[in-house]
């Protein structure tokens, strides 16, 4: 198995307004933990260009998966509301204990957001 990999982060602001960004990182070691990959995606996106301030400076705490290579996409605009104790990442695992592979694409978000958009999932523009 490779040891680095290529993964798609989506940041998302707002679930009800369906704001995000993708951001891909190569060369991700798998055998780091969810935490560690977590500080260096956020080290990343606050000092990445065209990267509207915004997203540069949300507290992002949590990481679910979205999509793995080869496999079938969901019909939600930012991310499936299923499966949550299975894909969303957990803080001591390592990425590949957690199921990231190479051409992962995960989404980084605020747990809280996400609960409340749980709840009430509704969009809005």
């Amino acid at each position: 198995m490779d040891a680095e990999a290529v993964v798609s982060v989506r940041l998302v602001r707002s679930f009800e307004h369906r704001n995000f960004k993708p951001v891909v990182f190569h060369g991700v070691r798998l055998e780091q933990t969810v935490h560690e990959f977590m500080e260096l995606v956020r080290g990343d996106i606050a000092t990445k260009q065209g990267l509207p301030p915004p997203f540069r400076k949300y507290a992002y705490d949590t990481m679910k998966i979205i999509h793995q290579a080869h496999g079938a996409k969901t019909n939600e605009l930012v991310m499936s509301l299923d499966d949550d104790e299975k894909l969303i990442l957990q803080d001591d695992q390592t990425l590949r204990a957690a199921g990231v592979a190479n051409e992962t694409e995960v989404a980084f978000f605020r747990e809280e957001d996400y609960r409340l958009y749980r709840e009430n999932p509704k969009t809005a523009w």
